[in-house]
């Protein structure tokens, strides 16, 4: 078996940020609660989880473009015929389900929250990712969905915080819109539109960290956050070129960690946020060795 094949097709680098995303929600939880409500054990099996939904989203996502990647990028796994098919249908299958199982052990509403996810990555590889209106939101949900998954390690923090489960669907909307170009080239009114929505998330991260008095610490994160996603977005409306494209999508899922450490941040504890930002060399690492996009 080629274990770096099967690797590849869970996309490992992306795997870490939605790990970021589950230490998000957790923290968010902890607005309103205290962070001594929280069971280590119960995240660790949401960790797991976002985990299985995640790896087992992105193989889906090259199942159904199978045909498309034979023309386009046959160097992937499955037309380069590393993985057989019928091989990643079940390597997905799998890691769904460890999804779903991995949120249970948390509580009966979080395997809920992990079926929804699941659902969304689905519908996204089938259908959504055609659609230039409702794939980016389609994409954004399945995000939004991970937020609220680690939400829900204290369920009664939901119902006051459940939205900001739409901000990272203003983000990942963002990123599905710039990936659209990836291939051929971008659109500048697409891009611009993009940056916006950027916009809009770090605004809401700063002015909901100065209600809680933490604006001072958050600013740091945000500010960092803003450098590394525009950077390259700037360089792509400058020229939108397919390699310029693909950059800023790769900082800007990479760049999701940094979005995470913020909202840790926002909760005022620095160490916590510093902690998630340590994955962030970690994931780019890993970006090294296997593709993001």
């Amino acid at each position: 078996m080629n274990l770096k094949a099967y690797l590849q097709l869970t996309r490992p680098a992306n795997i870490i940020t939605a790990i970021a995303d589950i230490l998000a929600g957790v923290t968010i939880a902890t607005f309103s609660f205290s962070i001594e409500d929280i069971n280590p054990t119960k995240v660790i099996f949401l960790c797991l989880s976002t985990i299985g939904l995640y790896g087992g989203g992105i193989v889906f996502n090259d199942i159904f473009d199978l045909e498309l990647d034979k023309i386009e990028r046959p160097e992937r796994v499955i037309p380069s015929g590393k993985v057989s098919k019928n091989n990643a249908i079940i390597f997905g299958i799998l890691f769904l389900l460890l999804g779903v199982f991995g949120a249970n052990a948390n509580s009966a509403l979080s395997s809920l929250i992990a079926l929804a996810v699941a659902a969304c990555a689905l519908i996204y590889d089938k259908y959504g990712k055609h659609h230039p209106f409702f794939g980016p939101i389609n994409m954004g949900l399945c995000r939004g969905g991970n937020l609220i998954l680690g939400m829900s390690i204290i369920e009664n923090s939901i119902p006051q915080w459940w939205w900001i489960g739409l901000l990272p669907v203003c983000y990942i909307a963002a990123i599905t819109m710039i990936s659209r170009g990836e291939v051929h080239g971008g659109n500048k009114n697409t891009l611009y539109f993009a940056a916006f929505l950027y916009i809009l998330v770090s605004t809401f991260q700063l002015f909901i960290s100065f209600n809680l008095g933490n604006h001072l610490i958050t600013s740091g994160f945000v500010i960092l956050h803003i450098y590394l996603i525009f950077k390259p977005l700037l360089n792509a409306i400058s020229n939108p070129i397919g390699p310029n494209i693909g950059k800023a999508v790769k900082a800007g899922v990479l760049s999701l960690i940094v979005m995470d450490a913020a909202w840790v941040s926002v909760c005022g504890n620095i160490f916590l946020a510093i902690s998630v930002l340590c994955l962030l060399p970690i994931s780019i690492k890993l970006a090294k060795i296997f593709a993001v996009t």
